[in-house]
């Protein structure tokens, strides 16, 4: 008997292409049915079919204080109360560009916007507009959302499916994306040395987690930094991942290095549809209506998102990000102890609140390395972990994903169903 998830994605693919809202949701590349989600508290789920799991996703990674938490709710639903969009500007659209700017020392000025997509096209607009030129230099492996110029060798969904690139972006589009491996600097001096006088900007990822976790070799992060200030190009820190969950001052502080632009999603809207790029006022006043580069939405801004984000910082300011980080770490290597004794090839990477399981013995430093651990494996793991009620993202190009509201007890349930795992 179908279960009522499977008869849902059933009636979904009828309605919905591939059934799904966004590909890697489909759980196509581990032959799986996606669950239904019916509720989420703290840190588990609940599917359609009453099933709880100690949840590793959270949503791609923004509700790292957990599921409807309660100052966050109640801040979603005191807005709702007073409507839910205006296309107008709003008390709290301001104050939480205030916490913004205050917890991120390189961003004088911030533009609110809908999702991490819009915030990264944005940024790249700006960064053409603001320099005169038109190149971009992007790493291979690296997400910045679905807008065509990054969809080059992007990472997560699109290398979940493999897709090179994707059919409806014209060569045009993305002739002036330049690629570079990701955590290789001689790549990217090689392309300055070529085209240095025409590269608006180098993005980055400053933790890649949409190739699974990975954190930049040392000197490199510098080496951007240095290499873009020389040529006059910007340097972008896209930390829709990373911002707020790295540390409360992102991996621009937590690294201490400084980008001309930074942008946001996940965190900064409690769960709700956001994103918002910032960075030096001299390059934002280039914005419309203060400056000629124009972006806009009606959405921009909006209440409910606004008030959710704003909760959402003001607990953040006060929670103790080492203490979540000594917990994940600690996790982390217990899972890769708990792995190897079974005798299959595994490392565990972990920064912060967040971790990935590669199935491979040898050392991971950029895209090409992942896609050489072995996927079988992978969901194998995904598979039977998931049977045992842990949720983990449905590739292995995601990165697994802690919160403040995980227990004990639910690190010991993971390793636990770890334990059982058969390979």
């Amino acid at each position: 008997m179908a279960s009522r998830s499977e008869e849902l994605f059933a009636q979904a693919r009828e309605l919905i292409p591939g059934g799904v809202n966004s590909p890697v949701r489909a759980c196509h590349n581990v032959h799986s049915t996606p669950a239904f989600i019916a509720r989420g508290k703290g840190s588990h789920l609940f599917d359609v079919d009453g099933r709880e799991y100690v949840d590793f996703v959270l949503s791609w990674g923004p509700m790292i204080l957990g599921h409807a938490q309660e100052d966050v709710t109640r801040a979603v639903v005191d807005a709702a109360a007073r409507g839910t969009s205006y296309g107008a500007p709003c008390e709290d659209e301001v104050t939480l560009a205030r916490k913004v700017i205050e917890a991120l020392p390189s961003v004088e000025m911030v533009r609110m916007v809908n999702s991490g997509t819009e915030a990264t096209m944005s940024a790249l607009r700006l960064a053409r507009g603001y320099t005169g030129r038109s190149k971009l230099v992007k790493f291979v492996g690296c997400y910045h959302g679905h807008a065509d110029p990054f969809l080059a060798a992007a990472g997560s969904g699109v290398a979940t499916f493999s897709i090179p690139g994707t059919p409806g972006v014209p060569d045009v589009v993305v002739a002036d994306t330049l690629l570079a491996p990701y955590n290789d600097l001689e790549a990217v001096r090689e392309l300055f040395a070529r085209e240095g006088e025409n590269i608006a900007a180098v993005i980055v990822e400053p933790v890649a987690a949409n190739m699974g976790l990975v954190p930049p070799v040392p000197g490199f992060l510098e080496g951007l930094r240095e290499v873009t200030a020389s040529c006059g190009a910007l340097l972008i820190f896209d930390e829709v991942i990373t911002g707020f969950r790295l540390s409360y001052a992102g991996a621009q502080g937590r690294y201490g290095i400084t980008p001309d632009l930074t942008t946001f999603g996940k965190i900064i809207g409690g769960g709700l549809p956001v994103g918002a790029f910032g960075g030096r006022a001299d390059i934002m006043r280039h914005i419309a209506p203060e400056g000629e580069v124009y972006q806009a939405g009606t959405l921009s801004g909006n209440p409910l998102a606004m008030a959710a984000g704003l909760a959402t910082l003001k607990l953040l300011e006060v929670c103790d990000y080492d203490a979540l980080e000594a917990r994940t770490a600690a996790f982390a290597h217990e899972l890769e102890s708990v792995l190897r004794e079974k005798g299959v090839p595994i490392q565990v990477h972990t920064i912060a609140s967040m971790f990935t399981p590669y199935f491979s013995s040898k050392p991971i430093t950029c895209f090409a390395d992942v896609q050489g651990c072995d996927q079988a494996l992978f969901e194998t793991f995904y598979r039977q972990m998931r049977e045992q009620g842990i949720y983990l993202a449905p590739s292995a190009f995601e990165t697994g994903m802690v919160s403040f509201a995980h227990t004990d007890e639910d690190f010991a349930r993971a390793l636990e169903a770890a334990k059982k795992v058969v390979f």
